[in-house]
């Protein structure tokens, strides 16, 4: 029995409180809590009881999907933040379990978000890598931990790599699904490993991963394939795209031509789930009035689910992402720091907390968060303090 009633289905908002299905996914309701980075692991990349605490507060709050902070997926050069969390290993996948348990008695489902940093990995003592070997843009970034200094070159991934690569992908997603996720998300956005083969200017490399926009997907596409091979069709796989990178919010793909190809090869690759981020996302991507990457995603995705992400924590904004936006779902980010309870907050007609931008400084950690909580409104009590 879970801790937490259902929301029930109401007129102002029919369809962000009505279930929907992704595969074998049953989900009580379309809003899901965005993947978020917290840097609070313990130091070995295992959850700790803060992070049960505060991934349970999300499905007591009312929403139907948790999609979890960004999980790097081998020890040798995937981690991109010190107390960056880990399904590298089996102690770090056992130590996940928790997480997953307490979700679930709350009454929602959890997928784990897989992710390779590749050149924008900023921990010490982690070797970076990327298709080719390009220079991030920027500087590191401080509220993980980072130095505030450029990124290092990283070292261009050889064939072998790419394998050992894809390889690290394929155990985590098997550890998740001992661990009892309801599935993973592959991590393809933002500039990390997966967005680095997408891009242009970071793929320079000239062997099949390289090349024209059908090349340079190549590699998230193989990924998919090999983790639905490893976990069979009953377990949830999603893939995670976004124009913008963390150190470049310009970037654009070559036009909705590329979009289609990008959001095809997903669904022949077996996802099971595009999730769209970034500029473009629930606006016009490439024109002041042509379509967004939801839209493009639901035209062109073979008719698996597609979740929209993207300042949607006005509810009717939200709500409009299904009417006109081609979305099944929508996940929430900073609206969801801010409110744990944000979809009981929508349904009851309660007023938000305002996002503050010092629930991120000068760490976006777990502990700075229980700072900021401390006398904010909630129906819970304030996120505790790692001890």
């Amino acid at each position: 029995m879970s801790e937490s009633q259902p929301i029930p289905k109401t007129d102002r908002y029919p369809m962000l409180f009505s279930p929907v299905r992704i595969d074998s996914l049953r989900l009580a309701n379309r809003a899901a809590v965005s993947p978020m980075t917290r840097t609070s692991a313990n130091p070995d990349g295992r959850p700790t009881d803060q992070m049960v605490e505060y991934y349970r507060r999300y499905a007591r709050g009312g929403f139907g999907l948790v999609i979890t902070e960004g999980t790097y997926t081998d020890t040798v050069h995937a981690q991109g933040y010190f107390r960056q969390p880990g399904i590298a290993t089996d102690a770090q996948g056992a130590a996940w379990q928790p997480v997953v348990d307490a979700v679930h008695a709350a009454g929602a489902a959890i997928v784990v978000q897989l992710m390779h940093a590749g050149a924008q990995g900023q921990h010490e003592g982690t070797a970076t890598v990327a298709p080719s070997a390009v220079r991030p843009y920027g500087k590191t970034n401080p509220i993980y931990h980072g130095d505030g200094k450029e990124y290092g070159v990283p070292e261009a991934l050889t064939e072998t790599g790419i394998v050992e690569a894809i390889d690290g992908f394929v155990a985590a997603a098997k550890r998740a699904l001992q661990a009892g996720f309801d599935g993973v998300e592959i991590h393809g956005a933002n500039g990390y490993l997966l967005d680095e083969f997408i891009t242009d200017y970071y793929n320079r490399r000239d062997d099949e991963y390289g090349g024209d926009i059908g090349n340079r997907v190549r590699m998230v596409r193989r990924v998919i394939q090999s983790v639905r091979d490893a976990v069979g069709r009953d377990f949830t796989i999603g893939v995670r795209l976004s124009q913008t990178k963390i150190n470049d919010t310009e970037h654009r793909w070559n036009g909705p031509e590329d979009a289609a190809v990008i959001f095809r090869a997903m669904a022949e690759a077996g996802a099971s789930y595009i999730h769209v981020t970034g500029a473009g996302a629930v606006d016009p991507a490439f024109s002041d009035d042509g379509p967004s990457l939801v839209q493009l995603a639901a035209e062109h995705g073979g008719g698996i689910a597609v979740i929209a992400n993207g300042r949607l924590y006005d509810a009717s904004k939200a709500e409009a992402q299904f009417d006109t936006g081609g979305a099944s779902l929508v996940a929430v980010a900073r609206g969801a720091l801010a409110n744990a309870d944000w979809p009981r907050r929508i349904a009851a007609g309660r007023a938000q907390n305002d996002f503050d931008p010092d629930l991120l400084q000068p760490l976006a950690t777990l502990d700075n968060q229980a700072d900021w909580e401390d006398g904010q409104a909630s129906i819970f009590e304030p996120l505790h303090k790692s001890s």
